[in-house]
């Protein structure tokens, strides 16, 4: 399975890093990632090809992180999952013309899409529900990452 994620800066892992500690029992997050889209399995090459067309004239974007939230009955998984808020229109936007290009995954993306970096699962996750944390950065990069092989196959810089 491939995807399209927007690299985490290392403030916001050691942000939730920090939270994740304050539970004692959720299995905390090691990589933390912000996905896009799921892009489905294939050729990584012509997934990359496909996503660069539909990455064209984006310009770098703004991503904010505005508290904790929690959901308590994931669609996969064990729950609860406790996640960092992510506010971007420009993401959503892009996350929209992505899921015109690639089937959207029921459940979770589409109108079901919550932009967020996962901090810890299970267990007492939800303890650090509505911490007050904030923080911002530029994205002026994409990857493709391939979940089967745990790396990057494709960094797409922006402007595309």
């Amino acid at each position: 399975m491939y995807s399209l994620n927007v690299p985490v800066p290392g403030g916001v892992s050691k942000l939730a890093r920090g939270l994740a500690s304050e539970c004692l029992t959720a299995t905390p997050r090691d990589r933390h990632t912000l996905v896009v889209k799921r892009l489905g399995d294939g050729d990584p090459s012509s997934l990359g090809r496909d996503v660069r067309q539909a990455l064209a004239g984006l310009d770098p974007f703004t991503v904010e992180i505005s508290g904790v939230g929690v959901f308590r009955n994931p669609p996969t998984g064990r729950g609860p999952v406790a996640y960092l808020r992510v506010k971007s229109p420009q993401l959503e936007r892009l996350h929209a013309v992505l899921c015109d290009r690639f089937d959207p995954v029921d459940g979770i993306e589409g109108g079901d899409y919550v932009p967020h970096v996962t901090v810890a699962r299970g267990g007492d996750a939800d303890r650090v529900a509505s911490s007050d944390v904030s923080a911002e950065w530029t994205v002026d990069s994409l990857v493709v990452w391939a979940a089967d092989y745990g790396e990057v196959v494709e960094r797409v810089s922006l402007p595309a």
